[in-house]
C-alpha cells in the first residue's frame, strides 16, 4: 500500500499552491549525514552530476563539497528516476536541502516516486525529511516520519474549491427539513 494517496495529497503537489520547486528538508544534520546521502546516491545507482559555479566537475566526498559550499556555487543534480530531478544544495553541514520539480511528480506515481525518495534518505540517516512549501521552510506539509517509517501528512490538504463546489451542490439537493 503507498504511503500516501494521490486523492488525498494532490493540493500539496499544485505548483500554483506550493511553488514549482518545493523545499525538502532533513533538519540537524552532519558532515557525517551529507556523506551518507553522497554514499545513497552513489549505491543505488542513481543519476547524478556535481558542479561548482556551473562547470560540472567529479563528485568529491561530502568534506570537501561542503567546503566548497561556503564559496561557490555547488549544486548537485541527482536523476533517481529518469525524468525526476533533485537538486540537492550544499549551504551547510547542518541541513540537507533539496528541491524537487512538482510538474514532474503527477498522479499516484509522481506520489509514489517522491515516497521512495524521502523514504531512503530517511531511513538511511534515521531522521526526519520535510517537505515545504517553496521559500517557506518552518511550515511542512508532508515528510518521512522515522517512528513510522513511512512518509505522512504533516498538516490536513487545503479543500479545493471544485470538492467545496461539490459538498456545496450537494448540500443545496438536501430536502430541507421545517
Amino acid at each position: 500500500m503507498p504511503d500516501l494517496l494521490w486523492d488525498d495529497v494532490k493540493s500539496f503537489f499544485a505548483p500554483d499552491l506550493m511553488g514549482s520547486l518545493p523545499d525538502i528538508r532533513v533538519p540537524d544534520t552532519s558532515m557525517e549525514d551529507w556523506q551518507a546521502v553522497l554514499d545513497l546516491i552513489r549505491s543505488q545507482g542513481w543519476s547524478c552530476e556535481y558542479s561548482e559555479d556551473g562547470v560540472a566537475v567529479r563528485l568529491p566526498r561530502a568534506a570537501e563539497m561542503l567546503a566548497r559550499g561556503e564559496g561557490a556555487d555547488v549544486l548537485l543534480r541527482v536523476w533517481p528516476v529518469p525524468g525526476f530531478l533533485v537538486i540537492f544544495r550544499a549551504y551547510e553541514a547542518g541541513s540537507i536541502d533539496f528541491d524537487v520539480d512538482l510538474r514532474e511528480l503527477q498522479g499516484q506515481g509522481g506520489v509514489d516516486v517522491l515516497c521512495r525518495l524521502l523514504r531512503a534518505i530517511g531511513r538511511r540517516l534515521g531522521k526526519p525529511v520535510l517537505l515545504s512549501p517553496e521559500s517557506d521552510p518552518l511550515h511542512p506539509v508532508l515528510g518521512f516520519d522515522v517512528e513510522a517509517d513511512r512518509v505522512v501528512l504533516l498538516v490536513r490538504p487545503q479543500v479545493t474549491i471544485s470538492s467545496w463546489q461539490r459538498e456545496a451542490d450537494v448540500t443545496a439537493r438536501e430536502p430541507r427539513g421545517s
